[in-house]
């Protein structure tokens, strides 16, 4: 596993867009037109800014996975942060998806625990490798770094399958939204 450098955005950035293409919950929140790809690109940019500056990066010695972990609490409001939402709102929503999002947004954080924690935000591998046990060992490395820290570690996925490999990893359910997909939250202490 290593920790990845603002050089290392552009082959993370892609590995995360074809991971979540498909996604519920990335494409619930981007509007589905041609420019979709754009967006959520603009949206895998955006999250790695967020997890370089408030928290952690790895990718997989191959270069064939990721993780991007968030410390929500480490995230302070800033004019970088300030700009980074902005340049996400612009160029990844429009107003009705930036209403949809929000709306969204403020009901994820009812349902997850509060206190310093850690954010497993994506764990992306890219597609034809998937099935083949480097998300499995990517995803153990970064458990083993972040339960270092002693902090509860929380993730949402709108993927039944993916319930099962992070049962699978130690973590549990703890909650559940509906937004015409269900989004499972949990956790690991």
């Amino acid at each position: 596993m290593i920790r990845a450098g603002s050089a290392d955005k552009d082959f993370i950035v892609k590995i995360l867009l074809a991971s979540f293409d498909q996604n519920s919950s990335v494409n619930y929140i981007i509007k589905q037109d041609n420019k979709r790809q754009k967006r959520i690109k603009g949206l895998m940019n955006y999250s790695f800014d967020l997890c370089f500056y408030f928290g952690s990066i790895f990718y997989s010695e191959d270069k064939k996975a990721c993780a991007l972990i968030l410390f929500p609490d480490k995230k302070k409001t800033s004019l970088k942060s300030i700009l980074l939402d902005i340049k996400f709102i612009i160029g990844c929503l429009d107003f009705p998806h930036l209403k949809k999002a929000m709306a969204r947004e403020a009901k994820i954080k009812k349902s997850q625990l509060k206190g310093p924690t850690s954010y497993l935000w994506f764990i992306g591998v890219e597609p034809a490798e998937q099935g083949k046990g480097i998300g499995s060992r990517l995803l153990q490395n970064v458990l083993v770094d972040l339960e270092m820290k002693d902090r509860p570690i929380l993730l949402e996925t709108s993927n039944l399958q993916n319930v099962n490999w992070y049962e699978n990893m130690g973590f549990t359910v703890y909650d559940q939204l509906h937004f015409g997909y269900t989004l499972y939250f949990m956790k690991k202490e």
